[in-house]
């Protein structure tokens, strides 16, 4: 089982539009929606491989019914968090040429109870677990540390641990020596302190990540 944590989940609806008008009234030609989040999408991946997968998300207010709502209806079983909050609601226009234009919201700020619910839910989650993967930006209430005290705390129950973060959620966490890091070229960029701008820059950089606790 693969077990997937996504602090700031997010219901995306997507409108096509023949183009931006700035200023002007734009009609959509159509629109889908579906929950969003890198951890929803590895749950996604996981059950149309035919594994099975549990996704750990906050969920509140109507917009988190209906990612849990959209979830059940692909199969994925999901063990909501449940907070004050609504889920956050990200919105994408998708000209007929192609471009893409995406506003994401901030998402809700997280209680202190509900962050020790989060870390709890996980932990009741885990048994069973062979991975667990955590992916995605932190809400607003969670601190940098807080996937680093997740890494701990899989590690301490004998669970391999993927991260797919960035910035200083990313650094803080390699202290606790992640089994793997996923971060794209800019984000691993970010994370050394410098561009990259040939395949060798992001060689060294990968083992710069490897020197400071990662573990692939």
């Amino acid at each position: 089982m693969i077990l997937t944590v996504t602090p700031n989940p997010s219901l995306d609806r997507t409108y096509e539009v023949p183009s931006l008008d700035r200023g002007g009234v734009v009609r959509a030609t159509g629109e889908r929606v579906d929950p969003g989040g890198k951890g929803v999408n590895v749950s996604r991946a996981v059950t149309a491989a035919g594994q099975r997968t549990v996704a750990v998300l906050p969920l509140g207010g109507a917009p988190g019914a209906l990612v849990a709502d959209l979830l059940d209806a692909q199969g994925i079983e999901v063990a909501p968090v449940p907070i004050t909050g609504p889920t956050r609601s990200n919105i994408a226009l998708a000209e007929a040429d192609g471009v893409l234009t995406k506003i994401n919201a901030p998402g809700p700020e997280l209680t202190t109870a509900e962050r020790e619910l989060l870390l709890e839910t996980v932990r009741r989650q885990s048994p069973g677990a062979a991975w667990i993967a955590c992916c995605g930006s932190l809400p607003r209430g969670l601190a940098p540390s807080w996937y680093a005290d997740l890494v701990a705390r899989a590690h301490a129950a004998g669970v391999r641990i993927a991260l797919d973060t960035s910035g200083p959620a990313l650094l803080r966490a390699l202290r606790e020596r992640p089994d793997v890091v996923k971060p794209n070229a800019e984000e691993l960029a970010e994370a050394v302190g410098r561009p990259l701008a040939t395949v060798g820059d992001a060689v060294k950089a990968a083992e710069e990540l490897r020197e400071l606790g990662a573990r692939a």
